[in-house]
């Protein structure tokens, strides 16, 4: 277990932590240079793309939003597969210009077209995140035979916030009858409740690199476009009504949480005072469109097929933990792959050579052999 921390304590200062940033950001934004999500912008375009000479790229615009269309350049012997991927990156960085070699080649592998997409906040203010993956979504769905896609073997998936992302889609397009039903959701590393910051893997993984657990909520109020002045009352929770707090308590807990997952440590949160101007300050991160873990039963458990990656050293481990129980207690079926050394956006680091990662590699396996199953 130490080498795991080592390890991640090295990759965080070669690759300078978002810690750094925001604090540095701060600085040059007084200074007039520039903010910290244009700095952290402008660390991360320096990492050089990746692209596979074997894939045919289209660019297009539907409604504003920049779509980016990948299809292997050899002929198609058939209907292929549809994936829809939405990338991470708290809906403030990360680009369809920036595609990470993982999903090249996810690409390469299965075979299927595939969509990566949205404007970023805050210039593009939320909830706009959603209605740009929507909208892209209803496009792709709408054009299957342009680009010789079964409507059986839509696949909608993302990684992260992207993630998030995925689900909130997939239980919207059940309103829409006059669509093709969606296969499959995958789900790697997702964000999903802003409820409660003191679940184990919060506690357990506050500062394990890449993502500290402040440094959820300091992105969530940059996505919000707000001053992260009562960052701290939501860490303890302050946010939460006692009446919203009892009401889904059944389905966001520690108590849901498997004993296996509190060995590394878990302490029960004492009781904590509910302050109205920190929920009033904050309010959006408890709405169904960030928080989809929220949604009730009647949704659930419609949902399609589900394959989620969790990973041990992530602050939103148990997000996903939750979300496979909810899955699974409304009969929806859930294959799971749980990366015991694996931490928070370890996919970005996929195929970039000594900096890449086993555990990367393994996901990347369980994640391909999954879609190519269906």
């Amino acid at each position: 277990m130490a080498s795991v921390y080592t390890t991640l304590a090295i990759i965080g200062m070669v690759f300078i932590s978002p810690v750094v940033i925001p604090a540095l950001g701060k600085i040059l934004e007084k200074l007039g240079i520039c903010s910290d999500l244009s700095l952290l912008r402008a660390v991360l375009d320096g990492i050089p793309p990746r692209r596979d000479s074997k894939l045919l790229i289209k660019d297009l615009k539907v409604d504003e939003v920049p779509l980016r269309i990948y299809q292997p350049k050899w002929p198609p012997t058939g209907k292929r597969r549809g994936i829809l991927y939405f990338h991470g990156g708290a809906g403030t960085f990360g680009s369809i210009t920036r595609v990470g070699i993982h999903i090249s080649s996810l690409l390469l592998l299965c075979t299927p077209s595939f969509l990566e997409i949205y404007r970023l906040a805050p210039e593009h203010p939320y909830p706009g995140q959603y209605f740009d993956c929507l909208n892209a979504t209803l496009y792709f769905m709408r054009n299957l035979e342009e680009y010789h896609v079964d409507p059986a073997l839509i696949i909608i998936s993302g990684d992260s916030c992207g993630a998030n992302f995925a689900t909130v889609i997939c239980q919207i397009l059940l309103n829409k009858r006059d669509l093709p039903k969606v296969r499959a959701q995958v789900l790697l590393y997702p964000g999903l409740q802003g409820l409660d910051f003191h679940l184990p893997s919060y506690q357990q993984n506050a500062s394990v690199p890449m993502l500290f657990r402040k440094l959820v909520i300091y992105f969530c109020f940059r996505y919000l476009n707000k001053e992260p002045s009562v960052l701290e009352d939501v860490l303890q929770n302050c946010h939460v009504p006692e009446s919203m707090k009892q009401k889904y308590k059944k389905w966001i807990s520690a108590d849901i949480i498997p004993d296996e997952f509190k060995i590394r440590g878990y302490v029960p949160q004492k009781s904590i005072s509910y302050k109205p101007e920190v929920h009033e300050a904050i309010k959006e991160i408890l709405a169904i469109t960030f928080s989809p873990l929220l949604a009730e039963d009647s949704i659930i458990c419609q949902l399609p097929e589900s394959y989620i990656v969790t990973c041990e050293f992530d602050v939103l481990r148990d997000d996903g933990l939750l979300y496979k129980k909810r899955l699974e207690d409304n009969g929806i079926q859930v294959t799971w792959y749980h990366s015991e050394s694996g931490f928070h956006g370890i996919l970005a680091f996929f195929g970039y050579g000594i900096f890449s990662f086993l555990s990367g590699k393994k996901i990347m396996d369980s994640t391909v052999n999954y879609i190519n199953s269906l």
